[in-house]
């Protein structure tokens, strides 16, 4: 009887890593040479940067100033043109506005920034960002834990995209282990999602963004 039991969790755990390794291993394959360093990244009209979360008093976590500032690299070194700002907007917890005042303090114009308020998920910033903004194409910034699932995301949402690595900084140990984790569950409920049920988004009237009013 013991040894059934053993046998029957070796199976049980075998499932599970297939289950939930595979997909990351899927998306890392598809994301790998779609990964490009700032200077050999394509030219493109847009940088999309996804939230990462506030501190208590609004202002952008590490992680979050490390993607604005990758892309407002993106845009000093004339990469792109705009910069789309896409995060979770509850009361007064607002990603975009707190992503487009650190952006504008390191330099960004106003004019260049782009706020979506209904990037609640990565899933819905790439489709939000192709039906209510117009992009087709772009720069994904965001660090590499996270790259993988937002490339295939967008690829297989309908966007032309690249990314760039976010990863400014030695993040703590305990922190990637955890946000790698998560990857794992979120990559596979992602691929459900792309090919089998997709999600409610919440959309709007469409506000394409135009580029040539950027200076």
């Amino acid at each position: 009887m013991l040894m059934l039991i053993v046998k029957l969790t070796l199976i049980l755990l075998s499932i599970a890593a297939v289950v939930f390794i595979l997909p990351r291993l899927i998306t890392g394959l598809f994301a790998n040479p779609r990964v490009q360093s700032q200077q050999e990244v394509s030219n493109k009209p847009v940088a999309i940067v996804f939230g990462a979360g506030l501190w208590w008093d609004g202002s952008p976590t590490p992680v979050l100033r490390d993607r604005v500032q990758a892309a407002a690299d993106l845009y000093f070194n004339g990469k792109v043109k705009r910069l789309l700002m896409s995060g979770t907007t509850i009361g007064t917890y607002n990603e975009p506005r707190a992503m487009r005042n650190y952006a504008m303090s390191l330099g960004i114009p106003n004019e260049v920034i782009v706020q979506d308020y209904g990037g609640l998920r990565t899933y819905d910033t790439c489709y939000r960002a192709l039906h209510i903004y117009g992009v087709k194409q772009a720069i994904l910034v965001t660090q590499n834990f996270h790259l993988p699932r937002a490339l295939y995301l967008c690829n297989a949402l309908g966007l032309d995209v690249e990314g760039v690595s976010a990863d400014l900084r030695e993040y703590r140990q305990r922190s990637l282990v955890w946000w790698n984790l998560r990857e794992m569950f979120a990559t596979l409920v992602a691929l459900w999602e792309v090919h089998v049920q997709p999600p409610e988004v919440i959309l709007g009237d469409p506000e394409p963004i135009i580029i040539g009013e950027a200076q």
